[in-house]
């Protein structure tokens, strides 16, 4: 694969952070900086992002970001880096305010009319919540509007445990979602690349131990079985979601790297999610999907890397 950073060149490998998703991120970070390393870029030094990041950046030429969450993953930590002239890799500002928010990710996709979005409501804080999902079925996912890794997270089998389940939500996030839930299966595909040559990884199908694709489920070892090439698709409809993945990716305004979720009911998807920072970890999506294309951990960080400047 081509190397258009030099292997001269420093890079900060941004993790750790101010967010709820801080642990995973140090995770992500320490296993790229390996991979960096693997790959030649002696000058690769992880930068734990604090208050004083704009100092901790100095005599930085390059920033792989590897943070998750508030702060890293929503354009604060794009906008700083275009005010310092850092180019940077993944998904622009613009792109990474709109995806961190679900509701306004949901409207967005919206206009495109062959993006079938799950039925849910947007409940800002102070909004009496029980009036706001009378037009929804049980069972329901509260998740806070703008955090990842099902931090907030509550599914909620009966009317008498929302309140409870909304309240948890709103200690991440004033303003929540409440979706619908659909029993079946989770699904989730990457997307790489830039300006129209986007492509779709192969699809990863979760089976998980614990009711739903909640935080322990995602990152414990052994509580999640990881089937990829998905094996409960028709081919039909693998076609489907890997198109419906590129779409949403381009109309988001997406750079680089991303991943869609989506949920599988009667061979039908229905969009989730876009997660603009794909996690990095030994447990993660993204790289047990690249490799099933035939993209190592090692090439997948390097095709990232690859990536830096064109998220304009």
């Amino acid at each position: 694969m081509e190397y258009v950073v030099s292997k001269t060149s420093k890079i900060a490998v941004l993790c750790g952070g101010m967010s709820s998703e801080r642990e995973v991120s140090l995770r992500s970070g320490k296993n790229v900086l390996a991979a960096l390393q693997r790959l030649g870029y002696q000058n690769a030094k992880i930068v734990d992002v604090t208050e004083n990041i704009a100092n901790d950046l100095k005599g930085f030429e390059y920033a792989y970001n590897t943070l998750h969450g508030k702060f890293g993953e929503d354009g604060c930590i794009q906008g700083l880096l275009e005010i310092l002239k850092i180019p940077y890799t993944g998904c622009g500002v613009m792109s990474s305010a709109i995806c961190m928010n679900k509701e306004y990710t949901k409207r967005i996709l919206s206009t495109c009319k062959d993006i079938p979005l799950i039925k849910s409501v947007f409940v800002r804080k102070g909004n009496n919540v029980e009036e706001a999902v009378k037009g929804l079925r049980y069972p329901l996912i509260t998740k806070p509007v703008s955090e990842g890794s099902s931090f907030g997270m509550t599914k909620v089998n009966k009317p008498e445990e929302l309140k409870e389940a909304y309240n948890e939500a709103v200690k991440y996030n004033d303003d929540v979602l409440i979706e619908e839930f659909i029993d079946v299966f989770f699904v989730t595909v990457g997307v790489l690349g830039n300006q129209g040559a986007e492509f779709a990884t192969e699809i990863l199908e979760i089976r998980t131990k614990t009711e739903w694709y909640d935080f322990d489920a995602k990152y414990t070892k052994g509580l999640s079985e990881f089937i990829v090439p998905a094996t409960g698709l028709s081919p039909e409809t693998t076609k489907k979601v890997k198109e419906i993945a590129v779409k949403a990716h381009r109309i988001a305004g997406c750079s680089g790297v991303s991943r869609i979720d989506f949920m599988i009911k009667d061979d039908e998807p229905y969009f989730l999610e876009i997660n603009t920072n794909p996690g990095m970890t030994d447990t993660s999506d993204l790289p047990a999907q690249a490799k099933v294309c035939g993209i190592d951990y090692d090439n997948l960080v390097l095709m990232i890397l690859n990536s830096v400047g064109l998220n304009k």
